[in-house]
């Protein structure tokens, strides 16, 4: 069935409690949802503001420092250090704005203490009506107090090929846990069909060396006419892209109508758009649903109705013991974190928290606490620490 409407019908969303205190709010413990059986996730946490941003794209916390780096997607690169101190980093590329375009992830390297390496992706300009997206290595450089600096860019990769549109750039970055390899989603632009086409890299996830060079026993090396950066192909729009605690990288897909899906991301594996999806087009044309043996992969967990997506993270910290290991989702649609019980290769949302506002980000920081951002113009950060 395309629909699983009755499946997560019966999840409340929590509404969150009223506070003349802007600052730190309350949430109630949520309802849960999923499928019959999963142990309900009793946690309250207390929401507190940490700051507004302009269209906040990616939230990451520098290593070492609880320094957090917002990009927005306009163009600006900001940080909120551990004291509230609040400042602008200079050296951003120019960026393609516009649609669901411009600044996008931000990445700190694994050798980040030694190298000062961040990793930054957005959408750029190309020939005519055409963009795409790209990733830019650089070294950040803080010495003052109020500001901070990308020194000696380069651009390590790009969409192959730009095409018109300002949509579906994905543009997600991921190191492997050893951190010898970097891997990128890379939408299909709006395209669909670039998506089973192995002789460009749009709708997939590639796999490169930290300097940007494909990756030595990438699955379609030396195959005739297909790119050697390619891992995983069959992708719509990925917004969130992670390893887990057991080393396997899983993908978050926004879906057409209906359809969004979670995914185990395996070498050379074929992910079916827009062949297959659980979802329909917008103008209501059918896509056959995942099967049985049609070759392609089916995802672990989907939603329709759809969450629509932002980022993702797998908790690790000691405040919120039952979020170990689980998945938080930032939820666009569905205006909240959305939490997905992990149990190997099997996966099911465990519960919803209703935090009012549509949610772009979400980052673990140093202490356990969990920050996300909201979307759009003035959107606030919010810091969540257990309640009680």
């Amino acid at each position: 069935m395309k629909s699983q409407s009755l499946r997560f019908a019966s999840i409340a969303l929590a509404s969150l409690a009223a506070s003349s205190l802007a600052s730190c709010q309350e949430t109630p413990t949520p309802a849960t949802g999923g499928e019959a059986g999963n142990a309900a996730m009793q946690v309250s946490f207390a929401k507190q503001d940490m700051g507004t941003f302009d269209e906040p794209w990616a939230i990451a916390f520098e290593p070492g420092t609880g320094t957090l780096f917002v990009t927005e997607k306009s163009g600006a690169i900001r940080f909120r250090k551990a004291d509230g101190t609040t400042g602008d980093v200079s050296g951003v590329p120019d960026v393609d704005y516009g649609g669901q375009g411009g600044l996008g992830d931000i990445v700190f390297a694994p050798d980040y203490a030694s190298s000062h390496a961040v990793y930054i992706s957005y959408a750029e300009a190309g020939s005519g009506d055409t963009r795409g997206a790209a990733v830019m290595r650089a070294t950040l450089q803080c010495d003052q107090a109020e500001a901070c600096a990308l020194r000696d860019p380069r651009v390590i990769w790009r969409q192959d090929e730009k095409v018109t549109g300002r949509g579906h750039y994905s543009h997600r970055i991921a190191f492997s846990p050893d951190g010898d390899f970097l891997f990128i989603a890379s939408g299909d632009r709006q395209k669909m069909q670039p998506a089973q086409d192995l002789s460009n890299n749009l709708g997939t996830i590639v796999r490169l060396l930290p300097d940007g060079s494909p990756a030595p026993g990438n699955p379609f090396t030396g195959e005739a006419n297909a790119n050697d950066e390619i891992w995983s192909y069959g992708h719509r729009n990925i917004l969130g892209l992670a390893f887990d605690a057991r080393g396997q990288l899983w993908d978050l897909e926004h879906g057409p109508q209906g359809g969004d899906e979670l995914n185990l991301v395996a070498r050379g594996m074929n992910y079916g758009w827009p062949n297959v999806s659980n979802g329909i087009h917008y103008d209501g044309k059918p896509i056959p649903d995942h099967a049985p043996g049609d070759g392609y992969v089916a995802p672990v967990e989907w939603w329709d109705p759809v969450i629509a997506p932002g980022g993702m993270i797998f908790y690790s910290g000691a405040l919120f013991p039952d979020w170990q290991g689980n998945a938080l989702i930032a939820g666009l649609g569905s205006q909240g974190l959305v939490v997905v019980k992990m149990d190997g290769k099997t996966a099911s949302e465990s519960a919803r928290y209703d935090l009012g506002a549509r949610i772009r980000a979400v980052a673990e920081a140093a202490d356990g606490s969990v920050w996300v951002a909201e979307d759009g113009p003035d959107a606030h950060v919010w810091r969540l620490t257990p309640q009680g």
